[in-house]
């Protein structure tokens, strides 16, 4: 307990699914939280479980995530962490994929993650400290049928994980991401019964992930016991990879 005690989280995405799994998690162990969020109503609720703040955020707005990061500082005093959670899906065939299908997944999932590390690492410079911590893919690893659009950011996302662990290592700040398999969330809602079980027994341990244990790796990833790792991917598939 207490492995992120008085540290302030961002959490974009915080208001469901793995978001509000990481929320609850770093809250239990010491950490404050704000939630940014476009899903007022349940990221009010998420907040108020937890003792938080909730920020109604379009990510893909750099003018937005700036004033919002300015309004955690001037609400909690500082920023030590940044776990760029929030993405969307908008899936379909390379034949088929549409303009506007291409555009908002490459707008949420990878400007979006752009303009909050931006925003936020320009203040863990000044302070000599950070984690930022992103939600990447096993897609990203190996690709996914139907999924042009978001293979195309998770793996950019990795990219730039890689490449801001460069950047700002030096200044004190470590950069990661973590490459979730198959969880159950209200993301994979649309996918067909007979889809789900295919990818259950294609998964070394026979089941789907769970949010909270995709919010344990953000833990260990937020804490001080993995100072030393820096532009790492985790996988978090149960072995779907392999």
């Amino acid at each position: 307990m207490n492995r992120l005690q008085d540290k302030v989280a961002v959490i974009t995405g915080g208001a469901q699914g793995i978001g509000k799994a990481t929320a609850v998690k770093f809250s239990e162990e010491g950490a404050r939280i704000a939630i940014w969020d476009l899903n007022a109503e349940k990221g009010q609720e998420t907040a108020q479980l937890l003792g938080g703040k909730f920020y109604q955020v379009n990510t893909i707005d750099p003018v937005a995530v700036r004033e919002a990061a300015n309004q955690v500082l001037a609400d909690f005093g500082q920023i030590d962490i940044l776990v760029n959670n929030a993405g969307i899906t908008r899936d379909a065939t390379l034949l088929k994929m549409s303009e506007e299908q291409w555009d908002m997944v490459i707008d949420v999932n990878l400007k979006g993650v752009f303009n909050c590390t931006q925003a936020v690492a320009a203040h863990m410079v000044e302070r000599g400290y950070g984690r930022i911590i992103s939600a990447a893919s096993v897609v990203a690893l190996y690709g996914n049928f139907g999924q042009t659009n978001y293979v195309a950011t998770k793996s950019g996302l990795i990219g730039m994980t890689k490449v801001w662990a460069r950047e700002l290592g030096r200044k004190g700040i470590t950069v990661n991401a973590i490459a979730p398999g198959f969880i159950a969330t209200e993301m994979l809602g649309t996918i067909p019964d007979k889809v789900m079980e295919m990818i259950q027994t294609r998964t070394p341990l026979g089941r789907m992930g769970t949010p909270e244990e995709v919010a344990q790796a953000y833990l260990f990833l937020a804490s001080d016991e993995a100072a030393f790792i820096n532009g790492a991917v985790l996988s978090v598939d149960g072995g779907i990879t392999l």
